[in-house]
């Protein structure tokens, strides 16, 4: 049970520090647009991230 409640708070942190930055960043009237420009953001930062440990690098 522990496990569920430690995962729903880290969730819900998530959740809102995204909701804070959005606001901070386009304000309150443009806050539909500003979720939508900020989640295409993170979303090409973790496509960006994952790509790299795929590619594994030679060193020589």
């Amino acid at each position: 049970m522990a496990l569920v409640r430690g995962l729903f708070w880290f969730v819900l942190f998530i959740v809102l520090a995204f909701c804070f930055v959005v606001l901070f960043e386009y304000g309150p009237r443009d806050f539909a647009n500003g979720v939508q420009k900020e989640y295409a953001r993170v979303k090409s930062f973790v496509v960006k991230q994952t790509e790299k440990i795929g590619k594994p690098t030679k060193n020589r």
